[in-house]
């Protein structure tokens, strides 16, 4: 009898031990999960950010937005890699991305971190807006700041909008998950600060400019006299009304250039031609 007591005592306390075991086998793998699940929405933003692009001319089509609270928004337009998720689903890798934090579809309590996807001249499909890619469930915050330049500190609210910020710092927050044992896992927080390599081309560059003397409006950064690169050639014909020694006798099919203001020659009375 003593010896069966023994037996029973050290039986249960292997058993204890090995439920103590799988439940925090259970807790750790939920916890690696969610390390890992926020490490792609991390990743996800990290490489449409640093492919962001920004044009000031055109600023209702490459417009930067940032909304925190109850609806964080984070919305802008990248040159996605060819990696990122859902790219067989468009023809442009030039698109607009809109991260926002949703009321899960299976839950009442949770919410999903997801993207929102479509090119830059074109409405969002139906499939997209009703079907967005879910990036992490069970999302408690989600934060996005941007560094302002002139405070030297990081703002909530980015309303400068003919401009991107330099830098952004990204904070996302899962709610741990309760397990098959009944534990719940422990909430797991990762802050990232992504810088932008690129910054918003200003309208003056945009924009074609108008060389004085030069006839009309160049191409930016080309000198007047020079060929526009990748300008399809322009049939000129020789004026048969122009005297031979005026210094302009264009070659036919001239790439991109344009004729110079030939010269006035003053005329009698003040007139000039």
């Amino acid at each position: 009898m003593v010896a069966i007591a023994i037996f029973m005592i050290l039986v249960a306390a292997v058993y204890s031990t090995w439920v103590l075991i799988l439940k925090s086998t259970q807790v750790v793998q939920e916890a690696a999960a969610q390390v890992q699940r926020q490490r792609i929405a991390i990743r996800t933003m990290e490489d449409s950010l640093t492919c962001i692009q920004s044009f000031q001319a055109s600023m209702k089509y490459y417009a930067f937005a940032v909304t925190n609270g109850d609806q964080p928004t984070l919305s802008y337009v990248a040159r996605v890699p060819d990696i990122f998720p859902r790219n067989g689903r468009f023809d442009t890798d030039l698109r607009r991305l809109t991260f926002t934090v949703e009321a899960s579809p299976d839950s009442d309590s949770e919410k999903d971190l997801v993207l929102r996807q479509n090119p830059i001249l074109m409405d969002m499909d139906d499939g997209e807006q009703q079907t967005p890619l879910v990036l992490a469930r069970n999302v408690k915050d989600f934060k996005v700041e941007c560094w302002d330049t002139n405070a030297l500190d990081w703002a909530d609210e980015w309303d400068d909008t003919n401009s991107i910020p330099p830098m952004v710092r990204v904070t996302l927050t899962l709610g741990g998950n309760t397990t098959d044992s009944g534990s719940i896992a422990p909430t797991l927080a990762i802050t990232r600060e992504i810088a932008m390599p690129s910054g918003t081309l200003p309208s003056a560059v945009q924009q074609p400019r108008i060389v004085p003397g030069g006839g009309g409006l160049r191409a930016p950064n080309v000198p007047p006299g020079q060929p526009i690169p990748n300008a399809p050639p322009i049939p000129i014909q020789p004026n048969p009304n122009q005297p031979p020694n005026s210094g302009y006798n264009p070659t036919p099919g001239s790439p991109g250039l344009l004729p110079p203001q030939a010269p006035f020659q003053n005329l009698p009375g003040g007139g000039k031609q």
